[in-house]
């Protein structure tokens, strides 16, 4: 089923990303978390792309493992990064062929130890040209990413919207937050987009702390930010792994709780392929039911 008819039927939407791990412990353990976390009954499941497609074999095969034998939704990730027009061509015709239908657009980032992004010769320069070689040639539901706190190549917050309406109008029919701490983001976020007139679903994207270090890495890489008072416990506990996760557990939790109250259409989770975390937060979630008080949908 597509991912923009799942949105339009079922609030609040509860997805999960998973990346595809590197050995065969790594899959060992992505093949539990799946199991575990199919009994949650998400919407969709969406599976990364490595940088310069280095795990496309990989993507592609987990995504009809989620799709095909687990039953689930499944949405597959594309960039741009390392391929030419026709290898993206090749690689569209397998997904399609795996009844895969839904496709996340990116532009991607530079492959590792490269920290400038280059178009691929013969290749596509922006995700726009991605979403647009997918909605002219494929029946796929095509996604795309946004971000609460401004691109980080991008000079402000309205050149960002832009480039996101032009996606939009390429084919995009749903957006996924990169991740954020601070729920108000997302709210200016929203209002500004359907200012703009970016009228398609926006799902917040949670990611659940439990390794401090490990977050500090991820928000100064992507340029998120984690509110200084949160930061300030997480720091307190860094030498105590467990207390890292009961806090960010019960942070998110609480965000989670917060944004379903305020008509967000759904929460894509950012899982790291671990699932007891996640599986906690949205059991509170779905104990406390904050859609049932909800505003108008974002």
């Amino acid at each position: 089923m597509r991912i923009d008819e799942i949105l339009e039927h079922r609030r609040p939407c509860f997805s999960f990303e998973f990346f595809p791990p590197k050995d065969e412990a790594g899959m060992e353990r992505l093949g539990r978390a799946l199991e575990e976390l199919k009994q949650d009954d998400p919407g969709f499941v969406s599976v990364t792309y490595g940088a310069g497609g280095s795990t496309r074999e990989r993507t592609i095969g987990i995504t009809k493992k989620v799709k095909q034998e687990l039953g689930v939704e499944a949405m597959a990730h594309l960039s741009c990064v390392g391929t030419t027009v026709e290898q993206l061509r090749e690689i569209v015709d397998e997904v399609a062929a795996a009844g895969i239908e839904n496709v996340l657009a990116l532009r991607g980032d530079p492959p590792q130890g490269e920290t400038e992004w280059k178009p691929t010769p013969g290749g596509l320069k922006y995700s726009t040209e991605l979403a647009a070689l997918l909605s002219e040639h494929y029946d796929f539901a095509i996604g795309a990413a946004c971000f609460p706190e401004v691109h980080p190549e991008a000079p402000d917050m309205a050149h960002d919207l832009r480039f996101l309406k032009d996606k939009v109008a390429a084919g995009a029919s749903f957006l996924i937050t990169q991740l954020f701490f601070d729920n108000q983001l997302y709210y200016d976020f929203v209002e500004e987009a359907r200012g703009a007139g970016i009228d398609v679903p926006i799902v917040p994207g949670i990611m659940p702390v439990t390794n401090f270090g490990q977050i500090k890495r991820f928000t100064d890489m992507c340029g998120a930010s984690i509110p200084e008072p949160f930061e300030r416990e997480l720091a307190a506990r860094a030498d105590d792994p467990e207390a890292v996760t009961e806090l960010g557990v019960a942070y998110a939790a609480l965000q989670c709780s917060d944004l379903l109250a305020n008509g967000a259409p759904g929460i894509h989770f950012y899982t790291l392929n671990k699932s007891p975390a996640t599986r906690a937060i949205l059991a509170a979630v779905r104990a406390a039911r904050p859609w049932d008080r909800a505003l108008p949908a974002a």
